[in-house]
């Protein structure tokens, strides 16, 4: 079977890990009898600099017909956050309606979390993040700047829509897992949006009996993936806090060099997305040090989505293979000296 997936490398160490990424997709997909059609797009930051954009005008026209699309990173010294994520990113998830944001984190064997009296296994846990609005609607704006009386506002909004294809995606892993599922809120401060969301969970529910429903408020959540992280199987949370909460479940699990992401549309209308958590890094951008592990993980994401799960399943039992043995290269991220090319070459001779 073959795929024409798109692949948009970015910023900073997005260039590297997808690089040397490559042969290593590449080599798995040729022992399943898959074979990936890559178009490459040379959109980001540097772009930006240079045309005063992330990426054309038909982008999205551009990206329509593609099975999948593979970002590697966005993020530039030189140009604000929120014109490298706005401008990229958050123009293709929202664009393409790819409401759930898959995030798992898993404490592979030979890494060690920095809580404690964790080992292989102990901490395995996938956040669905809403990923299309909430607080990253960008709805709000600014007046009378440089006067006292400037004020700024900031709206989340949360659609019926966006919060029921997250929470049912989020019902549908925990039936499949181990049945429970903990939503996340901060329902208490926020009496619109958060109750909203609180209500359709508690909707969504009757449709699932089997699966034990826990409440947290973020901030007690937050305490909680450091004093308990093993109780949690499947979240679910809005847009900021999801995010959040996912850098702090990659940190407990050993790295963000080892967190893999997918930004899907459920309804397959549009492509999905899929990316590293790590971003574009720029300290280490040019020293070959990045870890090119959570890149190849999410390969794996990008392969169970297509139902190669044959192919997703070999990519990270490869991954966890290299990571119990002593012996193997590693990134400095996770202990080791080694560089990105190092364990990427590797990985592929396990592979292959």
């Amino acid at each position: 079977m073959a795929y024409d997936i798109a692949i948009i490398p970015g910023d900073g160490i997005g260039t590297e890990v997808v690089e040397h990424s490559m042969p290593v997709i590449e080599a798995a997909a040729a022992t399943h009898d898959v074979s990936i059609e890559p178009e490459w797009y040379d959109w980001g930051s540097e772009r930006y600099l240079d045309e005063g954009a992330m990426m054309p005008e038909d982008g999205l026209d551009r990206l329509r017909s593609h099975d999948a699309i593979f970002l590697g990173a966005v993020g530039h010294p030189d140009v604000p956050d929120h014109v490298t994520l706005g401008g990229l990113r958050l123009q293709i998830t929202k664009g393409f309606k790819q409401h759930v944001c898959k995030r798992p984190s898993y404490l592979f064997e030979g890494i060690e979390s920095p809580l404690r009296g964790y080992s292989d296994g102990d901490i395995d846990f996938v956040v669905y993040r809403q990923n299309t609005e909430g607080e990253y609607a960008n709805l709000g704006g600014r007046e009378y700047a440089g006067h006292d009386n400037e004020v700024a506002i900031q709206s989340a909004l949360f659609t019926r829509e966006g919060t029921e294809t997250i929470v049912r995606a989020a019902f549908d892993a925990a039936s499949e897992r181990d049945g429970k599922l903990t939503n996340i809120t901060k329902s208490n401060a926020q009496a619109h949006g958060m109750v909203f969301w609180d209500d359709i969970v508690d909707e969504v529910h009757e449709a699932y009996p089997d699966v034990t429903v826990e409440r947290l408020l973020v901030d007690a959540a937050s305490m909680d993936f450091v004093r308990r992280p093993e109780e949690f199987d499947v979240l679910v949370a809005s847009n900021l806090f999801g995010d959040i909460l996912t850098d702090l479940g990659a940190g407990i699990s050993g790295s963000l060099g080892l967190a893999p992401s997918s930004n899907i549309d459920p309804t397959r209308t549009y492509p999905s997305m899929f990316e590293p958590v790590h971003g574009s890094a720029f300290d280490i951008t040019g020293e070959e040090v990045a870890n090119p592990l959570a890149t190849v993980l999410s390969w794996g994401l990008l392969f169970e989505h297509l139902d190669e799960h044959e192919l997703a399943a070999a990519l990270h039992d490869a991954v966890a293979e290299q990571l119990a043995d002593p012996s193997a290269p590693r990134t400095p991220d996770i202990g080791g000296g080694s560089g990105t090319e190092a364990v990427a070459s590797d990985l592929r001779t396990r592979i292959e």
